[in-house]
């Protein structure tokens, strides 16, 4: 048998599947998705199988044997494999940083290097009887050795040369299964009770330890029997010696929620609306055929509920469910609101978690002990083998886009899975992306015949509650009337109110840190970053000076740098100042603050949000995560610091950004039995995004975006593709960007589709650039931009992939760095 396999080298010489020869002993147990160590370029490293064969283009005398199978379940499905194929060419990333992708941390395997002693002769004169006697006949890590025998590398090295000491690799994964010493009582329990009586007065503890198993009659684990019956381990051990108690190693889970009880919930009555949405959703289940949904429903209107009944339908069909949410709506609230429904059935996936406690959820799915899986964006590579639904939260969120390679969307990786597993797929948001909602509004053609519109609208909140009313403050009023602080009379006086209430209130500045920049007022200088061409922004509590890109810190002068100047101050806002100046104006006001800076502990976020849901605070304070998926009923005010933030950024998508960010942030008000109130200050209050985002109005945004959109020929009237390239020597980075951006323009050319999109042509592409990106210097080195807008049947990605090749060889001093974003959320 002959196994192609593609092995862990992220280069684009070896991105291929090399044939390998399978032993006897591993072909009843390997398989497509295999994972397996093969010698490759005098190491042996991880790959994956991608096909087996009977047959090999090669010679099959000259074939390498696989060394190593790592595991006896394969952790990827031929699904995966295969979705890894069309991520690779899509993203132009290699195909094993596609499958990298698709495993967790736990299994990412690295090389071990082994030495043992080939000749006991030998080694005797070659190496220090002390290393000799050390080491035995055992393998020993390398490493270990020649840090026990720091003095001897040279010893070790000639001896590895000679022979004398023999050279062994074996691939390691970075984390186990955890293994625990569990102590049980042998299956002759009257053998035992009367072994009990005849043990010694002397005998204390052993006494005491085997009566309490006794009594137990069930496995302990081996500390929690020490904790709770005292005793030691050696007497514990002792008892096992004499037949009266067995140790064993048992396999433990590592549960995050391990503990916690869930309440039960049981599925609530729908509305009209949440009851048609339902009804469409499982006929697309049933179907079996892959579908894609839009389900356009406001904040309130009762998504989260049609989800629920949703899955449990898939589940009733005997099919598995993938839920993503944005990272930081993954909030505990979602937790509870799936584990209630569904208990264990459930496995959680986000950063937020341990690499072990990720990695035992994950083989919960691979074993299937788990039918519904619920994460951010990588849990759309759970390996379940029947999915029937696939439900994309906040559709919407640029955190669905990986900013590493392989720089995926979610949302395009989920609608192409769920075709291998004719699956239906429903993006769900109050707020949609225009290119979601342009491509579910696509009026059905004749080719359509048969089907559903793609669009699910839900209007309408639960129980007719209405939608909270917005005020906006124009801030360049204030000023002029003399208010000099960071809150508007009307947010000032509705916070008072509500302390005096009893409410609560969210706050939303989408900055962190205390200043956005330092300037100095005599001279106009400005702290910024030496590695990037940026500023820095200042945190008082460490009073040091931050860049948010390459994490260079200082602290913050007492003086002007350049002309000495007392006169330096701290210019913008970011959440601590207003922490600060909230304790300022109502003093003993109960703030916390979640942003970057206070949510980096394991569990902040959930101890955050509990001590707000549990009343013991006055305000939640926070950047854009405290924007979505929170629903507290005694909010009853949200207030929006500085709603322009996001729209002065050089993005094409600012405007659309702050409209969703201002609806979600709105939709946290007045959810439950008391009304709310939102208050939103900006200095651009006639903006079309401010406006419609007043009147809670997504068509009206959604129109006036897309004129803008038509005009200068941005998404969703065509596709982009960002490829920045970087060096540190500004000269060379500008010949190779000049020379790739006229190679593509070439090979464009000759496939006849470069032509400009404004010409009305179907199949168009452009190439802009290349200039410098926006920020043009990061961890110093200097960044250019091309940008490629293309409409059509035109697989843009490999005509990049193409115009790469003359760039990515040579040595890696001259070589510049290319990253390539197709469909990028962000063009910085």
């Amino acid at each position: 048998m002959i196994a192609k396999v593609i092995v862990d080298v992220p280069s684009r010489q070896t991105d291929r599947p090399f044939d390998y020869e399978v032993p006897a002993a591993f072909a009843d147990w390997i398989e497509v998705g295999s994972r397996v160590g093969v010698p490759f370029g005098g190491r042996v490293l991880q790959g994956f199988v991608t096909e087996l064969s009977d047959t090999s283009d090669f010679d099959s005398k000259r074939l390498k044997p696989i060394a190593e199978l790592l595991d006896h379940v394969p952790p990827l499905l031929p699904d995966l494999i295969e979705l890894a194929k069309w991520m690779s060419e899509k993203y132009c990333c290699s195909w094993t940083t596609a499958l990298q992708a698709m495993i967790p941390g736990a299994l990412k395997g690295k090389a071990e290097r082994l030495v043992c002693i080939q000749d006991a002769e030998s080694a005797s004169e070659d190496l220090p009887l002390a290393m000799t006697e050390w080491m035995g006949s055992q393998l020993v890590k390398l490493d270990v050795l020649l840090e026990r025998f720091p003095e001897y590398a040279k010893s070790v090295k000639s001896a590895l040369r000679e022979g004398v000491l023999v050279e062994h690799t074996k691939v390691r994964d970075r984390l186990a299964v955890r293994k625990v010493l569990t102590v049980y009582v042998p299956d002759d329990v009257e053998m035992v009770r009367t072994q009990l009586e005849a043990l010694p007065a002397r005998a204390g503890k052993q006494r005491e330890v085997l009566a309490f198993m006794l009594e137990r009659g069930e496995p302990m684990v081996l500390q929690q029997l020490l904790a709770e019956a005292g005793g030691s381990a050696a007497s514990v051990r002792s008892l096992a010696e004499k037949g009266l108690l067995e140790l064993r190693e048992v396999e433990q889970q590592r549960d995050p929620y391990a503990g916690r009880e869930f309440e039960r919930t049981m599925p609530l009555a729908l509305t009209e609306g949440q009851n048609e949405v339902y009804d469409r959703i499982i006929r697309a289940v049933d179907a079996g055929e892959s579908r894609t949904m839009l389900l356009l429903g406001v904040t309130g209107s009762g998504k989260t509920e049609v989800y629920l009944q949703s899955i449990q339908f898939c589940l009733e069909q005997e099919k598995q469910a993938i839920v993503l949410v944005p990272e930081i709506s993954l909030t505990p609230q979602m937790v509870e609101r799936f584990k209630g429904r569904f208990g264990d059935a459930v496995a959680v996936l986000h950063s937020r978690l341990s690499n072990g406690e990720r990695y035992d959820e994950w083989r919960k799915i691979r074993s299937r002990q788990v039918q519904v899986a619920i994460g951010a964006r990588s849990a759309i590579f759970a390996p379940f083998e029947r999915i029937g639904l696939i439900i994309i939260d906040e559709e919407h969120e640029s955190s669905y886009k990986q900013e590493e390679s392989p720089k995926y969307h979610a949302r395009d990786v989920a609608v192409r899975r769920a075709r291998q597993h004719g699956a239906a797929v429903v993006l769900g948001s109050a707020t949609p992306s225009l290119e979601s909602f342009a491509a579910a509004s696509r009026p059905l053609t004749a080719k359509d015949e048969g089907r559903e519109p793609a669009l699910l609208p839900m209007p309408v909140r639960v129980g007719g509650r209405p939608l909270p009313p917005v005020s906006v403050i124009d801030m360049r009023e204030e000023l002029k009337e003399g208010n000099r602080s960071m809150f508007s009379r009307l947010l000032h006086s509705s916070l008072a109110d509500r302390l005096e209430r009893g409410e609560q209130s969210v706050l939303l500045l989408n900055r962190r840190g205390y200043s956005t920049f330092v300037m100095c007022r005599s001279c106009g200088y400005t702290a910024a970053c030496p590695h990037c061409d940026i500023s820095l922004t200042y945190h008082q509590k460490s009073r040091a000076l931050r860049c948010h890109y390459c994490g260079h810190a200082e602290q913050a002068p007492a003086t002007c740098p350049s002309c000495q100047s007392e006169h330096i101050r701290y210019f913008g806002t970011g959440t601590q100042r207003v922490e600060e100046e909230l304790s300022k104006l109502f003093p003993g006001i109960r703030v916390i603050r979640m942003d970057v800076d206070t949510t980096t502990e394991k569990n902040s976020h959930e101890k955050l949000l509990k001590q707000f849901g549990d009343r013991k605070a006055d305000v939640l304070l926070g950047t854009q995560m405290v924007a979505k998926g929170l629903d507290f009923p005694f909010v009853t005010l949200v207030g929006v610091i500085a709603a322009d933030t996001s729209l002065n950024l050089p993005d094409f998508r600012a405007a659309e950004r702050t409209f969703q960010l201002l609806t979600q942030v709105a939709g946290r008000a007045g959810r439950h039995h008391l009304p709310g109130e939102v208050v939103i200050q900006t200095y651009v209050p006639e903006h079309y995004a401010v406006v419609t985002a007043q009147q809670h109005d997504y068509a009206a945004f959604v129109s006036e975006e897309l004129r803008h959109r038509s005009a200068m020929g941005y998404p969703p009237y065509c596709r982009l593709i960002l490829v920045t390239m970087s060096h540190e020597q500004l000269p060379l980075l500008s010949t190779v960007s000049e020379g790739f951006a006229s190679e593509l323009r070439e090979i464009a050319e000759n496939e006849g589709v470069l032509i400009s999109l404004s010409s009305g042509f179907g199949r168009a592409l452009e190439v802009l650039g290349p200039v410098a990106s926006p920020i043009s210097r990061i961890k110093d080195r200097y960044r250019f931009q091309c940008v490629i807008k293309y409409r059509g049947s035109i697989d843009a990605s490999a005509l990049v992939r193409k115009a790469l090749l003359p760039f990515t060889g040579g040595t890696p001093q001259r070589l510049v760095q290319f990253s390539i974003d197709v469909d990028p959320q962000v063009i910085l």
